[in-house]
């Protein structure tokens, strides 16, 4: 028996005519080649939402996002009864975690749970803008 492929040896184009051997040919291209043009319908019906703007995330370079450090840590770092997270690289202080001795936090941010719990432990946040 004899394969297909040396069936069509010596034969140009192996039966399949002469631009369907070649590529992507009889398929349409590859991937998502002709969304705007001969797959449209496909595009339409399958992808709504593929093109265009949505979301929050817009301008991902104006976001800043900010270094937080939680309650919890500042209680296990903090060596005396004050604590500058500033200048330790944090930005915000956020509120999980307990607070169980009074320290004095400065930092440019702190959420408002943050806030009662360390005044609610004796202590007390100085927020420093910069």
């Amino acid at each position: 028996m004899v394969s297909r492929t040396n069936k069509f040896r010596g034969s140009r184009y192996h039966g399949r005519g002469k631009k369907a051997g070649r590529g992507a040919g009889k398929r349409g291209g590859r991937g998502n080649a002709g969304i705007n043009k001969h797959r449209l319908l496909t595009r339409l019906k399958y992808m709504p939402g593929h093109w265009g703007m949505y979301g929050f995330n817009r301008h991902p370079s104006l976001i800043k996002v900010n270094v937080s450090i939680n309650l919890q840590e500042v209680q296990d770092r903090a060596e005396g009864d004050s604590i500058d997270l500033s200048s330790m690289g944090y930005d915000k202080l956020l509120g999980k975690g307990r607070m169980e001795r009074p320290i004095n936090i400065t930092v440019s941010k702190a959420s408002a749970t943050a806030i009662s719990k360390v005044e609610a432990a004796g202590g007390s946040v100085i927020i420093n803008e910069e």
